[in-house]
């Protein structure tokens, strides 16, 4: 590598520095992240893996040739194969030819049908911590690693350790924020109850109309409180899959079973139509998606309204996927809230003027499908209904 060549990668290293510390959306900046190894070190793909708090074992956040979907069930032990040794030792590895190396496996290989042939691998360090590793892979016109390689791959993991903690630091900021002004309504609301309920001359009826109201608003603050901690870990990538098959369609019908009670109080029907489908998903997660979207369906739906699961194939042969789609016949929602309805403690006030429930379900939901390498999308006509659909991975024979 000549001199100039070597300047220029710096200058490159400087501003893609600049970028990442600019960057405050995790998402945004794992993209970058990898995106730049690939550049600078001149490698078919790139991948980060983060050490989980408290296994301490490896997880893939993000790499440039692993679907999401796949990465959710790989794991590497601390202190396994390449990477969990440079994680335990917090020192680079490199590795010309990998089928040389007595620690390589390759498994991951196999899952995801990419064949690996050389690994430039570095710590992510933050002042003493190592939090993770960061990987080039597959040199690109040569079968040797440079100096400059591992040199370059160090600096821009140190610069990435940094943002990654910045963005997460910000991110769990901004979220407390948040969760503390929520949690001021139900403690207010509360806080009066207990006043007016110590004056001596409060009539009975009124009495046992705001222990109704107490009970109420504390099963409020137990519901935000679990939806925070949810929401939490999976913005923080603390929540890992655990991928099984199973039928979709019964899931879904052992879904409506649970929502049956409600359904019936508002004369409202939900009835399955459809495709048959297998997938690989989290089925306990999954369910968590449609209880709400069922619970939703039937809160905004009319009295005697109806509800339709629709289940269809959609996708490719490489990446089939079910497209599951919870369809009502309810007052519809405007375009404009439409676009705010899978952002954080967003509602949509309900058919009598009054907003219900956390704001924190379709946010949840969101991050559960996206986790699977699914989209969530919502369609919605005033007046006629609205449609959530989401998508999962079909499981391959």
């Amino acid at each position: 590598m000549t001199d100039s060549m070597i300047i220029n990668r710096y200058e490159r290293l400087l501003e893609i520095g600049q970028q990442l510390n600019s960057t405050l959306d995790i998402q945004s900046l794992l993209k970058k992240i990898i995106s730049a190894a690939k550049e600078l070190t001149n490698t078919e793909a790139a991948s980060i893996m983060l050490i989980d708090p408290i296994s301490g074992d490896l997880r893939f956040e993000i790499a440039s040739n692993i679907h999401d979907k796949d990465m959710a069930g790989i794991v590497i032990p601390k202190g396994s194969g390449i990477a969990g040794w440079v994680a335990l030792h917090g020192e680079p590895r490199v590795i010309d030819d990998v089928t040389q190396e007595p620690s390589w496996n390759s498994k991951v290989d196999d899952t995801i049908e990419f064949r690996t042939r050389s690994i430039l691998a570095v710590p992510l360090k933050t002042h003493s911590k190592i939090t993770g590793v960061l990987e080039g892979i597959n040199k690109i016109g040569s079968s040797h690693w440079e100096e400059e390689d591992i040199t370059t791959l160090t600096i821009l993991a140190g610069q990435a350790a940094i943002a990654i903690e910045n963005a997460r630091l910000f991110q769990q900021s901004d979220f407390i924020a948040e969760m503390v002004h929520e949690l001021r309504t139900p403690l207010a609301a509360l806080k009066a109850s207990t006043v007016l309920l110590l004056r001596p001359d409060l009539p009975g009826e009124k009495r046992i109309d705001i222990i109704q109201t107490m009970q109420s608003e504390t099963d409020r603050l137990s519901r935000l409180t679990s939806e925070f901690l949810d929401l939490a870990r999976l913005e923080s990538g603390r929540t890992r899959l655990e991928l099984i098959r199973f039928d979709v369609g019964k899931l879904i019908e052992e879904s409506v079973e649970v929502v049956l009670p409600q359904a019936q109080a508002r004369n409202v029907v939900a009835h399955l139509a459809g495709e048959d489908a297998v997938v690989n998903a989290d089925r306990g997660k999954v369910k968590q998606v449609l209880l709400n979207l069922l619970t939703n369906a039937i809160k905004y739906n009319r009295e005697g309204g109806k509800i339709t699961i629709n289940v269809n194939r959609v996708g490719d042969e490489e990446h089939p996927m079910a497209r599951i789609a919870v369809v009502d016949t309810g007052y519809g929602i405007s375009k404009e809230n439409q676009a705010h309805l899978f952002e954080k403690f967003f509602r949509v006030a309900d058919t009598a003027g009054f907003t219900q429930g956390t704001g924190l379900g379709l946010a949840i939901a969101r991050h559960i499908i996206e986790a699977h390498g699914g989209v969530i999308e919502v369609e919605s006509e005033q007046g006629v209904g609205s449609t959530f659909a989401f998508t999962l991975p079909i499981a391959l024979r």
